[in-house]
């Protein structure tokens, strides 16, 4: 896996669904059932496919081979 990637956020929290947006890993807000029904999506290495999940600042996402960590 490479580095870790800042991903700065302007509000409390994004849903999973728009980090995945956010961050090119899909298209659109509707891709994102579909690819969390076929990708692991780990959050502070716990696996989680909630497209609702709310990322803070300091959490750890990992997809795809990527690790982003969400910042305020």
């Amino acid at each position: 896996m490479d580095g870790i990637k800042k991903v700065k956020i302007t509000t409390e929290y994004i849903t999973l669904g728009q980090f995945l947006k956010f961050v090119s890993i899909i298209d659109n807000g509707a891709e994102a059932k579909l690819f969390l029904q076929e990708n692991e999506v780990l959050i502070d290495g716990e696996l989680d496919n909630r497209r609702g999940r709310k990322l803070r600042g300091g959490e750890i996402v990992e997809v795809l081979g990527q690790r982003f960590e969400v910042t305020r």
